[in-house]
């Protein structure tokens, strides 16, 4: 029966054209998109669990004052960070990597994999050093991101998922990334550079490819997420306490 079932709502959800019956509608479904990550780790030449990894003496005082601020018996609390830290130093996370703040953190090796394994943002697999991260989700979409990912397969010869030849970009198709209001935007590493149009596109991993950082932010010329014809509101600086307050309180 639940075979049964599935069939008929694959048949369906494939039945895209039009009806002129006039008593029938048809049915889609959106595209699947599948994880460039699995769930589970496979040795690989470069990831294995004779790789080495440790902080380094720097990084291991920032460990050290990390840790610091959590009480004592939850220095488990730690792990997003420690992870982060370790991903910063190795340019991705190991395997060898996981197992390293795992031990530092005295936690169980399985937790660390939870947490490795749920946040996208923690790359398991090795990335270029520059990691072009194209945001899809439906506002960016609507204001062009199709175009903005197409721009950057076309100037990279890369798809989703895959890296340059001379290791320097990585590209990803990620969702939300929090500026809406500034779309359509992308990512690389850990900035910003919003109100895309294509040709902004081309001097940017111009820029990047001569080893040069952009101005992150808005590539419009207005600042932040502010209006881009100017402020309609809050214009004038605050006024001091007791603006319009009645006199007997």
């Amino acid at each position: 029966m639940q075979q049964a079932c599935r069939l008929a709502v694959r048949q369906a959800a494939l039945w895209r054209q039009p009806s002129t019956s006039g008593g029938r509608r048809c049915l889609s479904i959106s595209a699947t998109r599948r994880s460039e990550q699995l769930f589970v780790h496979r040795d690989s030449e470069l990831n294995n669990a004779k790789v080495k990894f440790e902080f380094t003496p720097e990084n291991l005082k920032r460990a050290e004052a990390i840790t610091s601020i959590y009480p004592e018996g939850h220095r488990s609390a730690a792990v997003i960070p420690l992870l982060d830290l370790a991903q910063r130093q190795h340019g991705w996370l190991p395997l060898t990597a996981m197992h390293y703040v795992a031990d530092y953190l005295g936690m169980p090796r399985m937790r660390v994999y939870e947490v490795a394994t749920f946040y996208t943002m923690f790359m398991r697999q090795p990335v270029g050093r520059y990691h072009v991260q194209v945001c899809t989700t439906t506002p960016c979409m609507l204001r062009g991101a199709e175009d903005i990912q197409a721009c950057v397969e076309r100037k990279l010869g890369i798809r989703p998922g895959e890296t340059t030849p001379d290791g320097l970009f990585t590209l990803s198709v990620v969702e939300c990334l929090g500026a809406c209001v500034n779309a359509p935007m992308l990512q690389v590493n850990d900035d910003y550079y919003e109100d895309l149009e294509p040709k902004d596109v081309d001097e940017l991993l111009d820029a990047f490819r001569k080893g040069e950082r952009p101005k992150p932010g808005p590539r419009s010329g207005r600042f932040s997420c502010e209006p881009a014809k100017g402020l309609t509101s809050l214009t004038e600086p605050p006024k001091g306490p007791g603006f319009k307050v009645r006199p007997d309180l």
